[in-house]
């Protein structure tokens, strides 16, 4: 029986690498085992999403070269949403109108708030939150 998960992830992976990629980890096993999940990404979080960021992850996290950004991508193409503070990535120079330059594509990425995060996390089964 499939579940509804939401996962926040909003630790800084400049402070605590490794727990940023079990986040992403675990979001992306609840994808592979068939729940339906939503993953927000906030606070320096949204670092996560930048082309370069998650493809330097791997040698942070000692795990193989494209790990990190397969499990992004586990992500991408399985999860019901992804979700990014609209103001933590203002915060590192990100916007809706410059993410394109900036952020892993082939999705569409939700710009929110607090609100977004009550919302999800109301409406779950499971939340998790790194």
């Amino acid at each position: 029986m499939s579940k509804r998960y939401f996962v926040q992830i909003s630790t800084d992976p400049d402070v605590d690498p490794r727990k940023c990629a079990v986040g992403m980890a675990c979001a992306a096993q609840a994808v592979t085992d068939g729940h339906f999940v939503h993953v927000f990404f906030a606070s320096h979080a949204v670092k996560l999403l930048q082309v370069a960021y998650i493809d330097a992850l791997d040698e942070k996290v000692s795990q193989p070269p494209g790990q990190c950004s397969a499990m992004l991508h586990t992500l991408i193409n399985g999860a019901e949403g992804i979700y990014c503070s609209t103001g933590s990535q203002a915060v590192v120079g990100v916007t809706p109108d410059n993410a394109h330059e900036v952020l892993v594509g082939g999705y569409e990425l939700n710009w929110s708030g607090p609100p977004g995060v009550v919302s999800l996390s109301s409406e779950a089964d499971v939340v998790l939150t790194y």
